[in-house]
């Protein structure tokens, strides 16, 4: 019998007999005021599909990622329940965020417009949040989370690499469907035995913003798109 772990604003998670992890896609995505924003740390609303969607584009992601080398705690999915099984890993801390930005948007234009001109070009710029739901998630330099035990000069160099590499290849695949990626939001972990890094989590529309001729391209679409 699948064991529940922990009830997540977008997924469930449950311990499998085998050891490994079984995360549950629900409906439910981050947003305020009835709005999606994949930067909101609650729930906006409850998009019907939008589980079965964000897992398959996931599904679709870390397949690719698989094939590239990219290490993944990703086994398989299964589509018809909405699961995907993977292998458990421990997050850094009580969690991160790592967001790669290619375009001034969302949050960090709303912290640094004073400078820069809101959809102006990022290269690939990492930010790192501290996943903290009461504080509002901060950003947190490689210093801080040094000094804090969190994660080490050499491990931050290792997910900042991840993270380039990673966004590149979602991004390259986007832009094959004529898609431009704004930002996108992802998590790692350690797995055992050697504790090697990994991308978890999910890679859906949930996690990201992406555009078609500067016109928003919300969740369920992008998956839609992403299909065709």
């Amino acid at each position: 019998m699948d064991k529940l772990i922990y009830k997540g604003k977008t997924k469930d998670v449950y311990a499998l007999e085998d050891g490994n992890i079984s995360l549950k896609f629900k409906d439910d995505v981050t947003g305020e005021n009835g709005k999606f924003d994949p930067g909101a740390n609650t729930v906006g609303l409850t998009i019907d599909g939008a589980g079965k969607a964000g897992l398959r584009l996931t599904k679709h992601f870390f397949e690719i990622l698989r094939q590239k080398g990219v290490p993944t705690h990703y086994i398989d999915a299964d589509l018809s329940s909405a699961a995907m099984t993977v292998k458990p890993a421990a997050v850094f801390g009580k969690g991160l965020e790592v967001i790669c930005r290619y375009r001034a948007v969302g949050s960090f234009y709303r912290r640094y417009g004073a400078y820069i001109n809101e959809g102006a070009d990022l290269a690939a710029f990492v930010e790192v949040t501290i996943k903290d739901d009461e504080r509002g998630d901060p950003a947190i330099s490689d210093d801080a989370l040094e000094m804090l035990g969190i994660l080490s000069k050499d491990e931050y160099k290792i997910l900042k690499d991840l993270t380039i590499k990673t966004a590149g290849i979602v991004k390259d695949e986007l832009a094959q469907k004529g898609l431009e990626l704004y930002d996108i939001k992802f998590e790692f972990g350690r797995v055992k035995p050697d504790n090697s890094i990994v991308l978890i989590d999910e890679i859906s529309g949930g996690n990201m913003r992406v555009y078609k001729n500067g016109v928003y391209i919300e969740p369920l679409e992008l998956e839609r798109l992403m299909q065709k």
